[in-house]
């Protein structure tokens, strides 16, 4: 957003990141995780969280899963991480929608190249977050996707079985077909994954289905 440049004007904007931004909500929990090897998630964090992780983790890197936008929150973080010397990120992932091909080697590539302790977030650090989390463990930590799965859960504020269950969709698919013949998460990623398929066919099946019928071959 343009920087507000008058009293009133960055009043209207704090006001935008507390009122509209839902910003007072995350002010009293920050939905904040530690994920190992230097890196945290959480929601959007206020100037005064920021502050607070930087002192308190050596917080060098924010990677903004919302993108550059409008609110008075990306002004104020913009802002205090300019201030304190740390390193802003802006790239977009979404919560109702699989990642895109580009956008995964784009976190991929994130990972490897920015400084560490980093921090991760979305607006409620629940979806996108949690998906930001799970590349991040399967990418960076080499961990399984089974495992990281455990990033969209219920406990940080995400719903399996609302429209955002299309994140857990995505690896779903990944796991079976993993299950009918051994590949890797990145080579399936790059030869066997259709966005766009994969989410008309969650909008049809819903994402239960695959994992009850195709991962754990119930009848």
């Amino acid at each position: 957003m343009k920087a507000p440049d008058t009293p009133l004007r960055r009043f209207l904007a704090w006001l935008d990141m507390h009122l509209v931004d839902h910003g007072f909500v995350r002010a009293i929990y920050n939905n904040f995780y530690d994920l190992g090897g230097g890196m945290f998630r959480s929601s959007q964090p206020s100037p005064a969280q920021i502050r607070k992780y930087h002192r308190k983790y050596g917080l060098k890197t924010i990677i903004n899963l919302r993108g550059e936008h409008d609110y008075g929150s990306y002004f104020f973080e913009k802002e205090v991480c300019e201030e304190l010397g740390i390193a802003l990120h802006d790239v977009k992932l979404y919560s109702r929608n699989p990642p895109e091909v580009a956008e995964v080697h784009m976190m991929r590539d994130l990972f490897e190249r920015i400084e560490y302790p980093a921090l991760m977030h979305c607006k409620s650090g629940a979806d996108r977050a949690g998906m930001g989390a799970a590349l991040y463990r399967i990418l960076h930590l080499g961990e399984p996707v089974s495992k990281a799965m455990a990033e969209l859960d219920w406990k940080y504020g995400h719903f399996k079985k609302a429209k955002t269950g299309v994140l857990d969709f995505f690896f779903a698919q990944y796991l079976a077909a993993n299950a009918k013949q051994r590949i890797g998460f990145m080579e399936w990623v790059e030869t066997g994954y259709d966005d766009k398929a994969l989410k008309a066919q969650f909008r049809e099946e819903g994402w239960s289905s695959l994992v009850v019928d195709k991962v754990l071959h119930r009848e």
